[in-house]
């Protein structure tokens, strides 16, 4: 039968500009491209590699003339939309699904203690711009009822198969609702629980030597990923190393023991 190995890539180009003294704005172009089956035939549909053209746009907001008490601070706020673009599929007769389109944002304080110490929190939401997948009407047996198109028919919520900027815009009022204890459905409950929250502190120690941690939460009906971030950063010269642990909040959780490390050139900055 031969062997094949999955491949997939993606090729950024980025460009971001200082709008004024205190906020700047980016832009980034990605070509991506998936190829999981190398043209095999899947359910009597040749299948092929998945192609998308998408990108990013965001903006960041610094102000580093902020006081607390007697302590000189760094205040910034920042806004990303990320993975805008064409939906893909890996067969011409399958449905296309989106991009993991992304709204995250974000806000951070710097305190300076002393000219050798400085210590950040910071904070981050993030939600998907897709559809919400919605609840099918189903008879005595279980069978999902069609319509007079032939299409399942929608009980709850709203018909995912739209546009990407529809798809985009729909996200944020087109869930099915949580169920509650009258029997009504609470939209606004669904959308809360689909947003994602991250907080997290940082110490630097004479900008050579950092700690960090922190901690990730999703709702255990949209993913239910839960975990601690652990990690330490040195910075010397031109490079900079960082390493991270995750420590998941649950038992058996694929992301346990997660290891991450980063080495990095630094370069057109002083020497320290």
């Amino acid at each position: 039968m031969g062997i094949y190995v999955p491949n997939e890539f993606a090729v950024d180009a980025g460009y971001s500009r200082l709008l004024t003294d205190r906020f700047s704005g980016g832009i980034v172009f990605r070509f991506i491209r998936s190829d999981l089956t190398s043209g095999i035939n899947i359910g009597g549909a040749d299948s092929k590699a998945a192609v998308a053209i998408a990108g990013d746009l965001g903006f960041y907001y610094r102000n580093t003339d902020i006081v607390l008490g007697d302590k000189d601070g760094t205040l910034a706020f920042g806004v990303n939309v990320q993975n805008m673009g064409n939906k893909i599929s890996y067969t011409e007769t399958s449905d296309k699904a989106f991009l993991p389109i992304n709204l995250k944002l974000g806000a951070a304080i710097t305190v300076e203690m002393d000219d050798y110490n400085t210590i950040t929190f910071m904070a981050d939401v993030n939600k998907l711009l897709v559809p919400t997948p919605p609840i099918y009407a189903e008879d005595s047996l279980g069978r999902t009822v069609l319509d007079n198109t032939g299409d399942w028919t929608i009980l709850h919520g709203m018909d995912p198969h739209v546009p990407t900027p529809v798809g985009m815009v729909q996200s944020f009022y087109d869930a099915p609702g949580v169920l509650m204890d009258d029997g009504s459905r609470s939209i606004f409950r669904e959308e809360m629980n689909e947003i994602m929250i991250g907080i997290g502190t940082e110490y630097w120690y004479r900008e050579q030597f950092a700690i960090r941690a922190g901690y990730f939460h999703e709702h255990q009906t949209k993913g239910n990923r839960k975990y601690v971030t652990l990690g330490i950063g040195l910075r010397l010269n031109v490079f900079a190393l960082d390493f991270s642990y995750l420590v998941p909040v649950k038992q058996n959780n694929p992301l346990a023991n997660t290891l991450r490390f980063t080495l990095a050139f630094e370069f057109g900055n002083p020497p320290i």
